[in-house]
Protein backbone atom coordinates (compact mmCIF):
# COMPACT_ATOMS: atom_id res chain seq x y z
CA UNK A 1 0.00 0.00 0.00
CA UNK A 2 1.12 3.39 -0.94
CA UNK A 3 1.19 6.84 0.61
CA UNK A 4 -1.71 7.86 -1.44
CA UNK A 5 -3.42 4.88 -0.73
CA UNK A 6 -2.95 4.86 3.02
CA UNK A 7 -4.25 8.80 2.98
CA UNK A 8 -7.56 7.73 1.21
CA UNK A 9 -8.08 5.14 3.39
CA UNK A 10 -7.85 7.42 6.39
CA UNK A 11 -9.88 10.08 5.21
CA UNK A 12 -12.67 7.52 4.60
CA UNK A 13 -12.74 6.68 8.01
CA UNK A 14 -12.31 9.78 9.39
CA UNK A 15 -15.78 11.78 10.01
CA UNK A 16 -16.10 15.27 9.71
CA UNK A 17 -17.95 16.93 12.43
CA UNK A 18 -21.38 18.19 12.03
CA UNK A 19 -22.13 21.69 11.58
CA UNK A 20 -24.03 21.49 14.89
CA UNK A 21 -21.01 20.71 16.62
CA UNK A 22 -19.32 23.28 15.31
CA UNK A 23 -21.57 26.01 16.06
CA UNK A 24 -21.57 24.51 19.65
CA UNK A 25 -17.36 24.95 19.76
CA UNK A 26 -17.73 28.22 18.30
CA UNK A 27 -19.94 29.59 21.04
CA UNK A 28 -17.91 28.00 23.40
CA UNK A 29 -14.46 29.30 22.48
CA UNK A 30 -16.77 33.29 22.00
CA UNK A 31 -17.57 32.51 25.92
CA UNK A 32 -14.41 31.99 26.81
CA UNK A 33 -12.70 34.63 25.38
CA UNK A 34 -15.31 37.65 26.10
CA UNK A 35 -14.72 35.58 30.03
CA UNK A 36 -11.61 35.88 29.99
CA UNK A 37 -9.73 38.62 27.28
CA UNK A 38 -6.51 38.49 28.80
CA UNK A 39 -5.56 34.72 27.99
CA UNK A 40 -5.17 34.84 24.30
CA UNK A 41 -3.99 38.40 24.68
CA UNK A 42 -1.00 36.70 26.87
CA UNK A 43 -0.50 33.70 24.97
CA UNK A 44 -0.23 35.32 21.63
CA UNK A 45 0.85 38.75 23.17
CA UNK A 46 0.84 40.82 19.91
CA UNK A 47 1.66 44.83 19.97
CA UNK A 48 -1.27 47.22 19.90
CA UNK A 49 -1.74 49.12 16.47
CA UNK A 50 -0.06 52.07 16.33
CA UNK A 51 -2.00 55.15 16.54
CA UNK A 52 -2.23 57.69 13.82
CA UNK A 53 0.26 59.99 15.43
CA UNK A 54 3.14 57.59 15.87
CA UNK A 55 2.42 56.16 12.07
CA UNK A 56 2.75 59.79 11.25
CA UNK A 57 5.81 60.41 12.89
CA UNK A 58 7.12 57.62 11.67
CA UNK A 59 6.60 58.79 8.25
CA UNK A 60 8.29 62.25 9.11
CA UNK A 61 11.15 60.15 10.26
CA UNK A 62 11.24 58.03 7.03
CA UNK A 63 11.35 61.43 5.21
CA UNK A 64 14.26 62.93 6.96
CA UNK A 65 16.37 60.11 6.33
CA UNK A 66 15.19 61.07 2.86
CA UNK A 67 15.92 64.40 2.81
CA UNK A 68 19.76 63.59 4.55
CA UNK A 69 19.94 61.49 1.43
CA UNK A 70 19.11 64.36 -0.62
CA UNK A 71 21.40 66.76 1.36
CA UNK A 72 24.69 64.26 0.75
CA UNK A 73 24.11 64.15 -2.56
CA UNK A 74 23.86 68.27 -3.09
CA UNK A 75 26.88 68.51 -0.50
CA UNK A 76 29.03 65.45 -2.73
CA UNK A 77 27.83 67.40 -6.20
CA UNK A 78 29.38 71.19 -4.60
CA UNK A 79 32.58 69.62 -3.09
CA UNK A 80 33.53 69.09 -5.91
CA UNK A 81 33.91 72.26 -6.71
CA UNK A 82 36.40 74.38 -4.23
CA UNK A 83 35.72 77.38 -5.33
CA UNK A 84 31.74 77.08 -4.44
CA UNK A 85 32.38 76.66 -1.11
CA UNK A 86 34.65 78.44 1.66
CA UNK A 87 36.20 76.20 4.42
CA UNK A 88 37.21 77.98 7.67
CA UNK A 89 39.51 76.28 10.36
CA UNK A 90 40.00 77.92 13.92
CA UNK A 91 39.54 81.14 12.19
CA UNK A 92 41.83 80.96 9.09
CA UNK A 93 40.31 80.53 5.67
CA UNK A 94 42.09 77.81 3.37
CA UNK A 95 43.07 78.30 -0.02
CA UNK A 96 42.25 76.71 -2.73
CA UNK A 97 45.32 74.52 -2.69
CA UNK A 98 44.96 73.25 0.73
CA UNK A 99 40.52 72.61 0.15
CA UNK A 100 42.30 70.28 -2.81
CA UNK A 101 45.01 68.27 -0.21
CA UNK A 102 41.89 67.69 2.19
CA UNK A 103 39.20 66.99 -0.26
CA UNK A 104 39.34 63.36 0.30
CA UNK A 105 39.45 64.02 3.99
CA UNK A 106 36.17 66.14 3.72
CA UNK A 107 34.69 64.40 1.45
CA UNK A 108 34.98 60.89 4.14
CA UNK A 109 34.07 63.00 6.97
CA UNK A 110 30.55 64.41 4.70
CA UNK A 111 29.57 60.71 3.41
CA UNK A 112 30.33 59.22 7.47
CA UNK A 113 28.06 62.13 9.31
CA UNK A 114 25.27 61.88 6.33
CA UNK A 115 25.05 58.05 6.89
CA UNK A 116 25.15 58.12 10.74
CA UNK A 117 22.52 60.78 10.81
CA UNK A 118 20.49 58.46 8.13
CA UNK A 119 20.71 55.72 10.89
CA UNK A 120 19.61 57.82 13.54
CA UNK A 121 16.29 58.75 11.22
CA UNK A 122 15.85 54.56 10.16
CA UNK A 123 16.37 53.74 13.86
CA UNK A 124 14.11 55.92 15.70
CA UNK A 125 11.48 55.58 13.38
CA UNK A 126 11.51 51.48 13.60
CA UNK A 127 11.55 51.81 17.63
CA UNK A 128 9.02 54.03 17.46
CA UNK A 129 6.53 52.01 15.37
CA UNK A 130 7.39 49.47 17.61
CA UNK A 131 6.27 51.29 20.70
CA UNK A 132 9.47 51.79 22.57
CA UNK A 133 8.89 54.12 24.51
CA UNK A 134 12.81 55.10 24.84
CA UNK A 135 12.78 56.36 21.25
CA UNK A 136 10.62 59.14 21.69
CA UNK A 137 12.52 60.27 24.72
CA UNK A 138 15.87 59.73 22.62
CA UNK A 139 13.98 61.32 19.57
CA UNK A 140 13.99 64.36 21.89
CA UNK A 141 17.27 64.46 22.89
CA UNK A 142 18.37 63.86 18.93
CA UNK A 143 16.38 66.92 18.21
CA UNK A 144 17.60 68.95 21.24
CA UNK A 145 21.25 68.56 19.43
CA UNK A 146 19.80 69.76 15.82
CA UNK A 147 18.37 72.51 17.52
CA UNK A 148 21.79 73.32 18.81
CA UNK A 149 23.36 72.63 15.83
CA UNK A 150 21.25 75.57 13.84
CA UNK A 151 23.01 77.83 16.00
CA UNK A 152 26.69 77.48 13.71
CA UNK A 153 25.45 77.36 10.31
CA UNK A 154 26.01 79.93 7.49
CA UNK A 155 24.47 80.53 4.63
CA UNK A 156 21.20 80.17 3.17
CA UNK A 157 21.74 77.05 1.16
CA UNK A 158 22.48 75.14 4.52
CA UNK A 159 19.85 77.33 6.53
CA UNK A 160 17.42 75.71 4.53
CA UNK A 161 17.90 72.31 5.25
CA UNK A 162 19.15 72.61 8.87
CA UNK A 163 15.83 74.13 9.19
CA UNK A 164 13.44 72.01 7.08
CA UNK A 165 15.21 68.86 9.42
CA UNK A 166 14.89 70.82 12.54
CA UNK A 167 11.05 71.44 11.60
CA UNK A 168 10.30 67.64 10.23
CA UNK A 169 11.99 66.76 13.74
CA UNK A 170 10.03 69.18 15.54
CA UNK A 171 6.89 68.02 14.42
CA UNK A 172 8.20 64.03 14.69
CA UNK A 173 8.26 64.87 18.30
CA UNK A 174 5.29 66.49 19.02
CA UNK A 175 3.57 63.90 17.31
CA UNK A 176 5.43 61.27 19.65
CA UNK A 177 4.37 63.08 22.56
CA UNK A 178 0.68 63.80 21.85
CA UNK A 179 -1.65 61.76 24.23
CA UNK A 180 -2.73 58.72 21.89
CA UNK A 181 1.15 58.12 21.15
CA UNK A 182 1.51 58.27 25.18
CA UNK A 183 -1.53 55.81 25.29
CA UNK A 184 0.32 53.32 22.62
CA UNK A 185 3.37 53.51 24.22
CA UNK A 186 2.06 53.11 27.78
CA UNK A 187 -0.28 50.17 26.06
CA UNK A 188 3.52 48.49 24.47
CA UNK A 189 5.08 48.72 27.68
CA UNK A 190 2.42 46.50 29.55
CA UNK A 191 2.29 44.06 26.75
CA UNK A 192 6.05 43.81 26.97
CA UNK A 193 5.71 42.97 30.46
CA UNK A 194 3.45 40.64 29.97
CA UNK A 195 5.03 38.79 27.74
CA UNK A 196 8.30 38.89 29.79
CA UNK A 197 8.61 35.20 31.98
Amino acid sequence: MNEMELLRELAEETSLPAPAELDAARARLTAAIAANPAVPAAAGALRPAAPAPVLDAVRLMYGGAAGTVAQLIIALVFLGDSKAYHLTVLGHHLTTAQLSHLRPLIITLVIAVALVLVALWLWMARAAGQGKSWARTMSTVLFGLATLQLTGIHGVAQLFWAMLTWLTGLVAVWLLWRPASTAFFRRCRQAALTRAP
